[in-house]
């Protein structure tokens, strides 16, 4: 498939049959059945008498063609690797009507509304189509954001899916256009890996009033306060020892000190990263790990 939308021309619609001429005619086709007998358990409401195997049953447009948009559709549109002009499927297409069973159905597959396809810039530079690929720069966002001194964030108009997606990640929406923020709220984002920094520029951009009220920024302080007093170092091989006097022997061990922490009086925290080597040293010392 990246093949045959490398020969789009980035930024210029294709017509999906266009395409698909354009596949046939240089050997770009897909290999949708792995052979002749796979074929036949292919088949349009009954697999007897609406198998695909049978000669004229099986055509281009069926099957590597469908093969072909739901590609387009699922995965290269998903990733923004092409822009997709789609109408509805019913009565979309009609290569699929002389086969037997195909009389009562409106549509083939919920692909068939895919008219036209446009390799965008990720696109053509995903290909190798062009060099450094630079992305747009955004639009400068709307200023229809108010917070009120309860933390309650008030939509003053319209907002985008990725600004409410935003909002819903930090916040607990109350109703249609308000999010309440709290402290549990920014601190479960945190946890899922973002930080009271965004929220701050987040609301900083779209905000309708001049400045965030003083609530929300000792929430924010205290957040990122909170957050600063834990550091996640990854994960480590707990190991127990039989008694102090080894655990200590082997965290003074030249060679085991730098590869292990020492935890309490009998146990030993191994990076991941440093298990081999820590072995290694371990056996060089008189010892074995078994291996759980």
């Amino acid at each position: 498939m990246s093949a045959a939308l490398a020969t789009c021309r980035p930024g210029a619609w294709v017509e999906v049959d266009d395409l698909f001429a354009s596949m046939r005619d240089t050997g770009l086709s897909p290999t949708v059945a792995r052979s002749d007998r796979a074929l036949w358990k292919l088949y349009l409401v009954d697999a007897q008498y609406g198998s695909l195997g049978y000669a004229g049953f099986g055509e281009w447009d069926i099957l590597e063609g469908r093969y072909t948009l739901a590609v387009i559709f699922e995965y290269a549109a998903t990733l923004g690797l092409v822009d997709v002009a789609y109408d509805g499927p019913v009565g979309a297409r009609d290569d699929y009507h002389g086969n037997w069973g195909a009389d009562d159905l409106d549509y083939l597959s919920r692909y068939d509304g895919l008219r036209a396809l446009r390799l965008t810039g990720l696109g053509a530079y995903a290909l190798g189509l062009t060099g450094p690929y630079r992305p747009p720069a955004d639009a400068a966002p709307i200023r229809n954001l108010k917070v009120l001194s309860n933390l309650d964030v008030v939509a003053t108009g319209e907002l985008s899916p990725a600004d409410r997606l935003v909002l819903d990640a930090y916040a607990k929406r109350t109703a249609e256009r308000v999010w309440t923020l709290t402290t549990d709220s920014v601190l479960a984002a945190v946890a899922a890996g973002r930080s009271a920094d965004q929220l701050r520029d987040f609301l900083a951009g779209r905000l309708a009033q001049p400045k965030l009220p003083a609530a929300l920024l000792v929430l924010l302080d205290d957040v990122t306060a909170r957050a600063g007093r834990l550091r996640d170092l990854g994960q480590v091989r707990l190991i127990e020892c039989a008694d102090p006097a080894l655990a200590a022997l082997i965290h003074h061990d030249r060679r085991l000190r730098p590869l292990c922490t020492a935890i309490g009086e009998r146990h030993l925290a191994v990076p991941m990263e440093q298990e081999p080597a820590f072995r290694r040293a371990l056996q060089a010392l008189g010892y074995a790990l078994p291996v759980r």
